[in-house]
């Protein structure tokens, strides 16, 4: 009697026991997750080889999915419209959009922007793509011609070749058409204009002479100059563009006003405080920060946009 006492006792000790230490540990992880939604997608655009680009950003899976406590999915897009169309369809809950694809999505699909990035200056006096100490919201776009082109002012660009990235490009289209037109410059009519995927590739392909001339952001040639140590003496900027706001990080529509502000949080301090965050950003998209933002920040753009169609 004795022994079949101990015995049951024994059963529902362990059993109390293993109620006791499951029960937290369930509910530590249900405390954990910081969304109601079940994972996010996060796709980012092409600056630069897709295959490269992807690679850098996979630790970022990792870091939100550590804050937000649900998987985290991150892609590389082949253009800027595929993020756009995606993230109005679902399939992306973020995106991490220029100021032309944004301002595309927050009118066709009610997309929302939650952050932009910040960047270190860049020192166009010292021309060697080094940074200045202050944090700024905006970037320009530049034209670059080989140092010893006979291209010396922008009117010489007539029946040149210029490369140029796809036509919601803010930095690789839009901004530099419409500064170049403003002065008598039109590169769309006179210009043989070549699409290329990525700034790196538009810089690389005035290093080797393929093409006369590229629109990229200020300033690309940092994302070549490991493989390519000369860019900086081999190339020079004939123009640059007006300021252009920074890029931003944008959330697809019907995401919830609590799960927005848990994933701006979580960005912030991933791209923020975070060592290996911070590495992220900067690799990708030469990004040193970010911060709050909203949507007339982007009206500048809107007013480009209107100047472009303009242009026949």
């Amino acid at each position: 009697m004795f022994k079949k006492l101990a015995t049951g006792t024994a059963v529902a000790l362990a059993t109390a026991a293993f109620t006791t230490v499951a029960l937290p540990a369930h509910q530590a992880d249900a405390s954990d997750k910081k969304v109601s939604m079940k994972e996010l997608n996060i796709q980012f655009v092409p600056s630069q080889q897709a295959d490269k680009m992807e690679a850098k950003t996979k630790p970022l899976e990792k870091l939100l999915k550590k804050e937000l406590g649900v998987p985290v999915h991150v892609s590389v897009s082949t253009d800027y419209n595929t993020v756009v169309e995606a993230m109005g369809s679902k399939k992306v809950d973020m995106g991490f959009l220029p100021p032309d694809p944004y301002v595309h999505a927050h009118k066709k699909y009610g997309a929302k922007v939650i952050l932009q990035s910040e960047r270190y200056g860049i020192n166009d006096k010292k021309g060697d793509g080094s940074s200045t100490k202050k944090l700024v919201d905006y970037y320009r776009a530049m034209v670059l011609v080989k140092k010893d082109s006979k291209i010396k002012n922008i009117k010489d660009l007539k029946n040149k070749t210029i490369a140029v990235q796809n036509t919601t490009s803010d930095a690789g289209y839009i901004f530099p058409i419409v500064d170049l037109d403003k002065k008598g410059m039109n590169v769309i009519k006179k210009s043989k204009l070549v699409t290329v995927k990525g700034h790196d590739q538009g810089v690389l392909s005035v290093l080797n002479g393929d093409t006369d001339a590229a629109f990229v952001f200020d300033d690309a040639r940092n994302i070549v100059k490991k493989d390519q140590k000369n860019v900086f003496k081999k190339t020079r900027v004939l123009k640059y563009t007006a300021k252009i706001p920074n890029d931003t990080i944008t959330l697809r529509k019907g995401v919830s006003k609590k799960d927005a502000k848990a994933i701006q949080k979580a960005m912030l301090k991933v791209a923020n405080h975070s060592k290996k965050g911070k590495q992220v950003m900067h690799d990708v998209y030469s990004w040193d920060g970010v911060a709050k933002s909203k949507d007339s920040n982007f009206d500048i753009v809107r007013t480009y946009q209107k100047d472009l169609e303009n242009i026949k």
